[in-house]
């Protein structure tokens, strides 16, 4: 990997960068392995809420339980994230994930069976705590085996994670139906796309086999991540960011509805928005790396969502689409920010701790957002306040995302004196 800033020399807290002989097949079945694991990091999520009433009904689940369940996926995503450089320290990357694929193909297949609510939410939990692994490990295995790629991959990553959202949302429905209206079909069946995922990985993890590291290699590799500038901006804007995303995903069709837009058009808008961000997640990862400093794709991203939040409370009916696409483009600061977590850290293993770090706090932090945006509208009866705040909240986003965008490496902000021995 290429940037702007020279490199430096290694010290105890961070081994010279080099990649490990990859063979030609062995890159590109570990492409498709990203990418086919990246497709199956969301319809754990969107597949269930065309689905939720009738999981409710069949369960007896309350609604206050129901609304829980928005809450639950962040949370899951912080709490195992934080786990998962242990894991892949001792196992290795590459196994971890395959560990996590399996967790979110057995989560999502046995919940299809579950007969009652705890055991639904136990199960979706396992599915979810398989996601955590891969979310954190992805960029892991993109830094360490195409370390001159680290754009294009992510790209790759990002667009495969951009179509399994959009698709779970968009076809669960017709293909419950075609299996024969049941829930338990309609959810079931995604367990299909993540067993692919889990044999590929296996496979991977076979081939390539890769030891754990010592007690020792572990104490000089580990850094003390929570002292960086650095990280604590990319963890907060990646928390912003996901404020943002999940509570248009979960709004949107009901704001456009209240604006007199009918049902199924609303639900197109919600699918542009997701659509727009395909192609955008693809380039937008190489255009960053090519630039070394990140800070003006952060601005501009900011920029799109305000525009895209303030047309929607001023004429949301007027020029739909348009607020959509703009709302699109600002969704693509995740891709933005895996990205730069893959070009903080000098190694696979800093990108290991920034990655979990900055995603760990990041999710916790847009825990509430969603169900804040709710209560204000419930308060007021007006989507105003709601879309009002997240726009302002875009503000803030752009400035830490501006800290976490410049060319600089979290191992020089925790110098190796740092670093327990």
């Amino acid at each position: 990997m290429s940037t702007a800033a020279g490199p430096a020399a290694p010290t105890r807290a961070e081994a010279p960068p080099s990649a490990p002989a990859r063979p030609r097949l062995l890159g590109w079945l570990l492409a498709a392995a990203v990418a086919l694991a990246a497709v199956n990091l969301r319809p754990v999520v969107t597949s269930l809420g065309p689905l939720l009433d009738d999981v409710r009904a069949d369960l007896g689940m309350s609604a206050g339980v129901a609304g829980l369940l928005t809450a639950v996926p962040p949370l899951c995503f912080a709490v195992f994230g934080l786990a998962a450089p242990g894991l892949a320290r001792r196992i290795g990357p590459i196994a971890a994930i395959a560990a996590g694929t399996g967790a979110v193909t057995v989560g999502v297949a046995a919940r299809a069976f579950a007969g009652g609510t705890a055991a639904f939410l136990l199960l979706t939990a396992v599915a979810l705590a398989g996601v955590a692994l891969a979310n954190v490990l992805l960029p892991v295995v993109i830094k360490r085996y195409f370390p001159d790629r680290v754009g294009p991959m992510i790209g790759l990553y990002s667009m495969a994670l951009s179509v399994g959202t959009a698709v779970a949302a968009a076809a669960t429905v017709p293909l419950t139906g075609a299996l024969g209206g049941s829930w338990r079909a309609g959810l079931g069946l995604w367990s299909v796309l993540a067993a692919a995922a889990l044999v590929l990985w296996l496979a991977l993890a076979l081939r390539h086999r890769e030891g754990g590291e010592s007690a020792g290699q572990a104490r000089a590799r580990r850094l003390p991540i929570a002292r960086s500038g650095t990280a604590w901006a990319l963890a907060v804007f990646l928390g912003l960011q996901s404020t943002g995303a999940y509570a248009t995903m979960g709004w949107l069709p009901k704001i456009y509805q209240d604006a007199g837009v009918p049902d199924a058009t609303s639900g197109i808008l919600l699918a542009l928005v997701m659509a727009v961000s395909v192609p955008a997640s693809f380039v937008l990862p190489s255009l960053a790396v090519r630039r070394g400093d990140q800070r003006l794709f952060v601005v501009v991203l900011g920029l799109c969502g305000i525009a895209g939040y303030t047309g929607l409370a001023l004429a949301a009916g007027t020029a739909s689409w348009l607020w959509a696409c703009l709302i699109g483009l600002s969704m693509c600061a995740f891709p933005l920010a895996l990205t730069m977590i893959g070009l903080r850290a000098r190694t696979p293993g800093g990108v290991a701790q920034l990655s979990a770090f900055a995603q760990g706090v990041g999710y916790l932090i847009s825990i509430p957002g969603p169900i804040l945006v709710g209560g204000l509208y419930q308060a007021t009866g007006r989507w105003y306040l709601p879309l009002g705040l997240l726009a302002l909240l875009l503000l803030p986003q752009m400035l830490v995302g501006s800290r976490a965008g410049r060319d600089r490496h979290v191992e020089d902000e925790v110098p190796a004196a740092a670093v327990p021995a």
